[in-house]
């Protein structure tokens, strides 16, 4: 039987794990690829295949299917998901038909909960937890462009802490020239990656502001230092082990930044679109009152975000 592996959602990030797979594995005997996507991306994906532009090449890569119905694939052996935490619950109805009983489900998503999400909504099914490090985004339908050298893929599965499918599945990504690391405490590599995303998304809607301007006004980088603090405090009471020094990488992280550039949620939410505050600000409020921490800043950011959004 063939390993299939299954992309759901090619943007940035789905588009360039999904594109060096696709590649590696076109004519491979034993390992398939699937693309799910929907409307003119999909479509151009089908007339000419996924265009990959990485900083040192561009190439057009063919999945062994493109489709919008998973129900054309049949049971899938490994499913990756990248859709934003918004829409997680929805894709997991979507994937229903092509998860089995050792169909194990990877989500690459911005957050902390979503390997548990999904394990609610789909019970005895193995999933894992994984985060990227990547720059990368949709150019337009059908081309996907990475940039920034980063391209890290970090996975694991925090109640099996290695296992023959997690070695084997790291070789199948490395193989494809993917730079994926099996790390056997991945939780702590989520919440370190989450302390950057989630202060910073939070905060760049709240001021309004760029990356870069959150370090030149003293109230916005003290606001920040508060909502690090609460953070460790929540971080640790889920076991996470992070110490206090990742206050000063997150500044570090923000400095080497263009000043200019600012988080995929100030984006959105600028726009009107759907942000993800629920999934990276309101959940630090909602573990804080599990653990019975106070999270006055998180809370506060929260509740204007939501005022703002009305919702």
């Amino acid at each position: 039987m063939k390993t299939k592996i299954v992309i759901v959602g090619l943007g940035g990030v789905g588009g360039y794990f999904g594109g060096l797979l696709a590649q590696r594995y076109v004519d491979d005997p034993e390992i398939e690829i699937y693309f799910v996507a929907r409307g003119i991306h999909l479509k151009k994906i089908k007339e000419k295949g996924l265009t990959l532009i990485t900083e040192t090449e561009t190439f057009q890569v063919y999945p062994t299917l493109a489709t919008d119905n998973v129900a054309e694939i049949g049971t899938a052996d490994y499913i990756i998901l990248t859709p934003k935490s918004y829409d997680l619950e929805s894709t997991v109805a979507q994937i229903k038909p092509i998860v089995g009983i050792n169909t194990v489900i990877l989500p690459l998503l911005n957050g902390i909960d979503n390997s548990d999400r999904i394990r609610t909504l789909l019970q005895g099914i193995e999933v894992w937890q994984g985060c990227a490090y990547i720059v990368a985004r949709l150019n337009e339908p059908g081309v996907v462009e990475s940039s920034g050298g980063v391209h890290r893929f970090n996975f694991g599965y925090e109640y099996k802490q290695t296992n023959d499918r997690l070695t084997e599945f790291e070789m199948i990504l490395k193989n494809a020239r993917i730079d994926a690391i099996f790390h056997e405490n991945i939780m702590h590599v989520i919440w370190t990656k989450f302390f950057f995303i989630s202060s910073t998304a939070s905060l760049t809607s709240y001021f309004n502001v760029s990356f870069g301007a959150l370090l030149t006004d003293e109230s916005r980088k003290a606001t920040l230092v508060r909502m690090l603090e609460e953070l460790i405090l929540i971080a640790n009471a889920e076991d996470a082990e992070i110490q206090r020094s990742v206050i000063d990488n997150v500044i570090h992280q923000l400095e080497k930044l263009p000043f200019e550039t600012t988080s995929s949620m100030h984006s959105d939410f600028k726009i009107g679109k759907m942000t993800e505050v629920h999934g990276l600000t309101g959940i630090v409020v909602k573990l804080g009152k599990k653990h019975g921490i106070a999270t006055p800043t998180y809370e506060k950011v929260y509740n204007e975000l939501c005022k703002q959004l009305k919702i």
